[in-house]
């Protein structure tokens, strides 16, 4: 039954106005700041759910139902119903969500509802002013999370997706991944996945025991893109990934959670076009933004002769690429496609007009830092 269907019956039976609103979660949360009074049940946070009263002014509002981006609710005069009556339609609204709540529960997997229990204690210990870092024991129940497992964090560009795919995304991560995976549904349009080690032991078997870190970081950096060339051709199209160093789910689940978000604000933040984030790649733009943008502005605007050099798109070319590739000049110049005394002619123009030679160390530093600078104050 709509909300329509009784609303009718419900004024009838109130013999006042009832009116069926809907507001937004940051409107729900400014409206439960600034209450008049308010009754949040068990929850005491501004989370929302079924039966939950708020009173401001002349209105009272009830919660019927919410999800990630939208309050649902029952907006009735404060003063045409005395309290006994507004705690009756809290409860029964509430027994209503409870009811709803073990239907769907019902028609979950196992693998489903442990997955959404992990998610309900990652959002309030990320929300926690001092979260919990090791999983609670009824969480690690089968043990094989205290295991070394490999976490990435999918990010997609689509609304509404979780409820309904989880099976789909389960079942295609099972096949690029093996069957040992972990799929945690987080807020928004995150999934925070945790695969098998042996997807770096199936690289290369015989000289995994023997590999560097950068060795493993290239191998992390390769499954990532292959994971991601998966994801964006057969399920959701438009989607950013990062992926970070193994780590066990039952001690790391916070800690890496909260790197990944990071990773992919700032590989969205700073290299706009590349959904592929790694966060031993992104160490200096975690020192940027931690720098206020009017600093980072007024640093620009003090560094540069001639800020409009860096905004050409073939002197821009020619410094990624040659940063990228450890400011190895001949190299540089095989991957652009150029002889080697054009790619100097770039550089000694660069250091011309703005008195920079990325050929000197010194100054390579201070010219990366300027492009990231400039890339994100400019789009700012």
């Amino acid at each position: 039954m709509s909300t329509t269907d009784w609303l009718k019956p419900l004024e009838y039976i109130l013999n006042c106005p009832v009116h069926a609103v809907t507001k937004s979660l940051t409107e729900w949360k400014a409206l439960i700041s600034d209450a008049d009074d308010l009754w949040l049940g068990e929850h005491t946070t501004s989370s929302s759910i079924e039966g939950q009263r708020v009173e401001k002014d002349n209105h009272t509002w009830i919660v019927i139902s919410s999800n990630e981006y939208e309050v649902s609710l029952l907006e009735l005069n404060r003063f045409a119903l005395a309290d006994k009556e507004k705690e009756l339609i809290s409860w029964t609204l509430q027994l209503n969500g409870s009811t709803l709540t073990e239907k769907k529960s019902a028609a979950l997997s196992e693998t489903e509802r442990q997955a959404l229990k992990l998610s309900d204690w990652i959002q309030k210990q990320l929300e926690a002013d001092e979260p919990a870092y090791s999983l609670p024991d009824h969480l690690t129940v089968g043990s094989r999370l205290f295991n070394e497992m490999i976490p990435f964090l999918l990010v997609t560009e689509q609304q509404g997706t979780e409820q309904a795919t989880y099976a789909d995304l389960e079942k295609l991560l099972r096949s690029f991944m093996s069957d040992d995976i972990l799929l945690i549904p987080l807020k928004g349009q995150e999934w925070l996945i945790w695969g098998s080690m042996s997807l770096l032991r199936d690289e290369d078997s015989d000289t995994f025991d023997e590999q560097e870190e950068e060795s493993l970081e290239e191998s992390l950096a390769s499954i990532g893109l292959g994971l991601h060339e998966m994801l964006a051709s057969e399920w959701i199209g438009e989607c950013h990934l990062a992926v970070a160093h193994p780590a066990s789910p039952a001690k790391g689940m916070i800690e890496t959670t909260m790197l990944l978000r990071e990773t992919i604000n700032l590989g969205r933040k700073f290299h706009v076009g590349t959904n592929i984030h790694l966060p031993w790649m992104l160490q200096l733009e975690r020192l940027l933004n931690a720098i206020p943008e009017l600093q980072r502005a007024k640093y620009l605007e003090q560094s540069l002769k001639r800020a409009d050099l860096f905004v050409e798109s073939e002197m821009l070319s020619t410094l990624e690429t040659f940063f990228t590739l450890d400011c190895n000049v001949s190299e540089t110049a095989k991957k652009l496609y150029i002889h080697r005394n054009t790619l100097l002619y770039r550089l000694d123009k660069l250091k011309q007009e703005t008195g920079l030679d990325v050929r000197q160390f010194r100054d390579a530093v201070l010219v990366k830092i300027i492009l990231l600078l400039y890339k994100v104050t400019k789009r700012n």
